[in-house]
């Protein structure tokens, strides 16, 4: 099988980002963003998604956060539909539904080829350590739309806004992994009536 890995480098006059994904992987991970939160949240996906996730991501923190967080959501998005390519013999569409403690999150994708994320999720706090809760929303959109995917993530319960945010990762990774799968029965085929998922 093709290996499926993919290599970003994204520089802007905000952010500088070094990004490698290889899908296929054991759940290792090398994620410093500079935002601990996040990398604490992209550590689930690449643990609970079976990726190998390495990032470096020097951004202009000292005028927030935002450029950072929206920027690897661009670049993770970019490395899943670099190392999918033609998306030939994937299960194509996942989802998980993730508790932890009270809170309890649902995300589905469908790896389309077409980039929409619908996002439902509501935080009591302006931050989550030095992730502004406004931006994870955010994230996730971003990263439907450069991966070319369809997201729904939704929390479905919850009080406390670490586990809330957790386990909507956790969700992610887990509907990641399923969807990217391969289907032995379909391995030369692409999983579309169209013929085309890109």
């Amino acid at each position: 099988m093709t290996k499926r890995v993919a290599v970003i480098k994204r520089e802007t006059s905000e952010t500088k980002i070094d990004l490698e994904l290889d899908i296929d992987g054991t759940g290792a991970f090398e994620i410093d963003t500079g935002v601990g939160m996040l990398d604490h949240l992209l550590a689930q996906v690449a643990k609970h998604g079976r990726f190998d996730i390495k990032i470096r991501a020097k951004g202009d923190l000292e005028v927030n956060e935002h450029h950072t967080v929206e920027d690897v959501g661009i670049s993770l998005g970019l490395a899943f539909r670099q190392a999918l390519g033609e998306r030939k013999g994937i299960v194509r569409m996942g989802h998980a539904i993730v508790p932890m403690d009270e809170a309890l999150a649902l995300v589905a994708v469908d790896l389309s080829g077409r980039g929409c994320g619908e996002v439902e999720v509501s935080f009591d706090k302006e931050y989550i350590g030095e992730l502004p809760t406004g931006l994870v929303g955010h994230f996730l959109e971003s990263f439907a739309c450069e991966g070319r995917l369809n997201l729904h993530a939704k929390l479905l319960a919850g009080r406390n806004d670490h586990h809330k945010v957790e386990a909507l990762f956790k969700a992610l990774a887990r509907a990641l992994d399923e969807a990217t799968r391969i289907d032995r029965r379909i391995r030369e085929e692409t999983p579309s009536t169209k013929a085309l998922l890109h």
